[in-house]
């Protein structure tokens, strides 16, 4: 069966690279002749190398810290150019992605209005795609907040999808109070496909792994707090920090991942901080944005996590417990009990 995957597979982000990938092998493994769809735009392509060298921190960067933003990028590059991709054809020309028995869209912010380069793409609400079925896999609406509803033009759009899959409860709702139709709730494709045989990276001392920017200052200092006292280094991956140890900028996406699996514990404001934190069963603490909070909030109350979202008022006790000590076993059985749900939608959508 020929199963064309349509999300975000090229940006320079460590949670869209893994995301993508997880969802196209997990497929393969499974005998699916899964590729990701190719799509192109020289627009999106620009905002992208935009966003990776000049992202948005409170920090001035160096020369010497902006050529590592570029080996990171570089190395973005190399491994998109590894997945398992169709032949390229403009993201706005679907009809010219070729044929397919079915086509996922999904996972990632793929129906988000407010996606700075993304949104409003129709391609992603299935114009164009030349399919027998089509069906959403984790979609979701990003920070598109529920509460504004959907145009009932889109909203129709989502009619001709056999089967609907978020990843948060903010993008149920939307769909749901759109649509009429309720869909499921399933793991993200990192948490539903892990990558295999991941061993920690070769450090020689412990280290508390530091994953986005724009964190609030009192979040700053709790973590810097917990590492002083507890003996660990803050390395930050991927962006620049002021108050890191040391500044990993220039990571891969496999140092991302073996970096995760080796931390002593996590402190992110990323969706995918907490994904791969839960995945690897860190112990961690998140404090999302606004742009983030939906789909973090979420995830955390699916999994029964909430404890970990921290703020202001959280006492550096409260940091002591959340970092130090290892996450309730409970979060794992209901990853666990979510897999075979989402397994479940996937071989009913897939046939």
């Amino acid at each position: 069966m020929k199963v064309g995957i349509l999300t975000f597979h090229r940006c320079i982000n460590y949670g869209s690279y893994w995301q993508a990938r997880c969802l196209a092998e997990g497929l393969r493994a499974q005998g699916y002749d899964a590729e990701l769809l190719d799509h192109d735009d020289p627009h999106v392509r620009r905002a992208e190398w935009r966003c990776a060298f000049q992202p948005k921190l409170p920090i001035r960067v160096g020369r010497a810290d902006l050529a590592r933003y570029g080996v990171k990028a570089r190395s973005f590059l190399e491994a998109f150019e590894r997945l398992p991709l169709s032949p390229r054809f403009p993201l706005h020309s679907p009809e010219r992605a070729g044929d397919y028995d079915a086509v996922l869209v999904g996972s990632d912010e793929v129906w988000n209005f407010r996606h700075p380069w993304y949104g409003f793409k129709s391609i992603f609400f299935g114009d164009g795609i030349q399919t027998g079925r089509l069906a959403a896999y984790a979609a979701s609406f990003g920070n598109h907040d529920a509460d504004h509803g959907i145009d009932r033009s889109w909203a129709a759009k989502l009619d001709r999808f056999a089967g609907l899959s978020v990843r948060d409860e903010n993008s149920r709702r939307l769909v749901s109070d759109s649509t009429g139709r309720d869909p499921r709730v399933v793991l993200d494709p990192c948490l539903q496909f892990p990558p295999e045989s991941v061993e920690g990276a070769d450090e020689e001392a412990p280290y508390l792994l530091l994953y986005g920017h724009g964190f609030p200052e009192w979040f700053g200092r709790e973590v810097r707090g917990w590492a002083s006292r507890n003996g660990r280094r803050v390395i930050s991956i991927g962006y620049l920090s002021e108050w890191a140890d040391e500044q990993r900028i220039e990571a891969s996406p496999r140092d991302f991942l073996h970096l995760m699996a080796g931390a002593d514990a996590v402190a992110t404001n990323f969706f995918h901080g907490c994904v791969f934190a839960l995945l690897f069963a860190r112990p961690f603490v998140t404090a999302p944005s606004a742009y983030r909070a939906n789909k973090i909030n979420d995830l955390t109350r699916l999994l029964g996590a909430e404890r970990h979202v921290v703020g202001p008022q959280t006492a550096s006790s409260g940091y002591e417990t959340l970092l130090g000590e290892a996450v309730s076993p409970v979060i794992g059985q209901r990853i666990a009990a979510r897999r075979e749900q989402s397994a479940a939608y996937l071989a009913q959508v897939l046939g």
